[in-house]
């Protein structure tokens, strides 16, 4: 047995010399031996020893490199038919090329039987960094979530002919997979969101895609009837997947296809065809679920289900779909219609679907310019959506396999940001903690105010009291603070003071001519309110850029400080300049 590789070598004749069972010897025995022998066993066992190395470290890399392959057929047709295109396709006026790949094994862990919870990071708009979400996530996952749905929009690191549609703050790969590294570390499942069909401005806003629109004045769908789309879809999905490895399930959106039908091209096939837009949106979802089966074996696939509900039963059944994707039925009303959402659930175990999940929100769903989330009404949401969890039973044996809490940062690319991640975190902890307790009982209160470190709340008011101790609680605080005082101190200020109205009129402004001694009566008041709330912008835009990117933090506060404070800053612009000019006559 030889020490170094702890194994005996037996070799072949050599010459006119046998050699049989070659093994490291005592050191006497070794003097026997020839100068010419010793030096020909060295070598030999040198020679050994870089093969073994070099077979170990090949075993190593191939463990790495090389995933399971196989060559079934597609659930579309038989093997061959469709699949992945291995050739460039020439479009105008961008190049897609699809990427040349065989099919990959995805390596998802088998969920099935477990309740899914995921909480909704919508980075269309105010994406926090990654500093924030290594707070985030150990909440999440006290609190309940078992995984977090990421729709990425143009905050994924994108690269190649893509490279246009990230964001210059975008994550780069090395954020991604630090992303679902953090997320294994608390126990949370990443779904990966890629938007296959509607809501895909972000894309279709680039000349380089225009003519991918169905309507062409509109960025908000594709058209499915240019090849290109679905060639597009497939360097999209197959660059967000290279670096979603670890994850059981994608999300292909699919909702809100506006003006489907009102192209061009959908109007000449539905003429030709005797057809409607059910078949064009479900012929169009068969090609993407197509491309997932073939290319990430064991992918499981969510959708939104709105563009399903008015397809028949008899269309979803031939259409096939069922068995390859789970419908995600979302209603995010306060008190919404159950028996409805009864109707849609049959109609889904009908049509064959295995399995169904919901949405709830817990932010981004009560108007577009919303800055400060209404608790009771998320709350009541989520009420909502137990009972018609309860109920599941007598639709077997589709299945329930989980919710959604949707936390919308914008209504759609070109909307405003609705309420920021830190300001829903009490909305989102009392819904989180309200699904898993089955309602909102003493102990969902106890827990929540313990986790987020507030003394009460109150949910009519939509309210907590306390410091908070929980990753972003200055903001909430802060954002609070302004709702309640920014607009109303200072409409008191410039609409109630008597003297400003009186001698510091829009015309005094304009012509530039006032009395001091008038002036000097509210000065004081109006320079104080001022630089207040200058400070405390200060503060603010601070504590805001320690989570998010220089372009939110400009947004936000434009949309949400500036309308109220620019008029006050204009006033005291003037009031200085005035001032200056010691009751001067009145300009021209």
């Amino acid at each position: 047995m030889c020490p170094v590789l702890g194994v005996s070598l037996r070799l072949p004749s050599l010459g006119a010399v046998a050699w049989a069972n070659l093994s490291c010897v005592p050191t006497a025995m070794a003097f026997q031996r020839s100068h010419k022998l010793n030096l020909l066993r060295i070598a030999v066992l040198l020679l050994v020893a870089l093969a073994g190395i070099k077979f170990l470290f090949r075993d190593s890399l191939t463990l790495q490199l090389h995933k399971h392959i196989s060559k079934d057929s597609t659930f579309w047709g038989d093997a061959g038919d469709s699949g992945p295109q291995s050739q460039a396709v020439e479009v105008h006026p961008a190049k897609i090329t699809v990427p040349r790949q065989g099919p990959k094994q995805q390596f998802a862990k088998d969920l099935s039987a477990t309740e899914m919870r995921l909480v909704h990071l919508d980075l269309k708009g105010a994406a926090p960094r990654v500093s924030y979400l290594e707070q985030l996530f150990p909440l999440l996952s006290r609190l309940g979530a078992n995984g977090i749905l990421i729709e990425y929009e143009d905050m994924f690191p994108f690269k190649g002919e893509l490279e246009v549609l990230k964001s210059p703050y975008a994550y780069s790969e090395e954020d991604i997979e630090w992303i679902q590294q953090l997320a294994e570390l608390h126990k949370l499942e990443v779904v990966p969101l890629v938007q296959t069909f509607g809501h895909v401005e972000f894309i279709l806003k680039h000349t380089k895609y225009q003519h991918l629109r169905e309507v062409e004045r509109f960025p908000n769908s594709f058209n499915p009837h240019v090849p290109d789309t679905l060639a597009l879809l497939k360097v999209i999905l197959s660059q967000v997947m290279e670096k979603h490895r670890r994850s059981s399930w994608i999300h292909i959106g699919a909702d809100e296809v506006f003006h489907l039908g009102e192209g061009k091209d959908s109007r000449n096939w539905m003429s030709r065809n005797k057809g409607d837009t059910g078949t064009i949106y479900l012929n169009h979802i068969k090609e993407v679920l197509d491309f997932i089966s073939t290319q990430y074996r064991g992918l499981r696939v969510l959708m939104w289900d709105d563009m399903l509900r008015k397809i028949s039963v008899g269309a979803l059944q031939e259409s096939g779909i069922a068995k390859h994707v789970s419908p995600v039925v979302w209603f995010y009303a306060p008190d919404f219609d159950t028996e409805q959402i009864g109707q849609f659930i049959t109609k889904y175990m009908e049509s064959g679907f295995e399995a169904v999940w919901f949405a709830s929100a817990f932010k981004g769903t009560t108007g577009p310019t919303q800055s400060w989330p209404p608790l009771s009404s998320h709350l009541k949401n989520q009420l909502s959506w137990l009972r018609v969890r309860e109920a599941m039973p007598r639709f077997a044996p589709l299945r329930f396999q989980g919710i959604v809490l949707t936390g919308w940062q914008r209504y759609d690319h070109y909307s405003v940001l609705c309420e920021l991640l830190p300001v829903g975190i009490p909305s989102l902890a009392i819904c989180l903690q309200t699904l898993v307790n089955g309602g909102f009982t003493e102990e969902t209160r106890r827990k929540v105010l313990e986790v987020l470190g507030f003394q009460s709340m109150q949910l009519e008011q939509s309210t907590c009291e306390g410091r908070g101790a929980f990753p972003g609680a200055e903001i909430y605080h802060m954002v609070e603070q302004m709702n309640r005082h920014l607009k109303e101190s200072i409409t008191k200020m410039l609409e109630e003071e008597s003297a400003i109205k009186g001698w510091f009129s829009p015309y005094h402004r304009k012509h530039q001519f006032g009395n001091p001694r008038n002036m000097e009566s509210f000065g004081s008041k109006v320079l104080k309110l001022h630089e207040d709330w200058e400070s405390f912008v200060r503060d603010l835009h601070a504590r805001l850029e320690s989570i998010y990117f220089p372009d939110t933090v400009e947004e936000w506060l434009e949309e949400n400080v500036n309308p109220y404070l620019d008029p006050l800053r204009d006033l005291v612009r003037d009031y200085r300049a005035i001032i200056r000019l010691n009751a001067q006559p009145k300009a021209p």
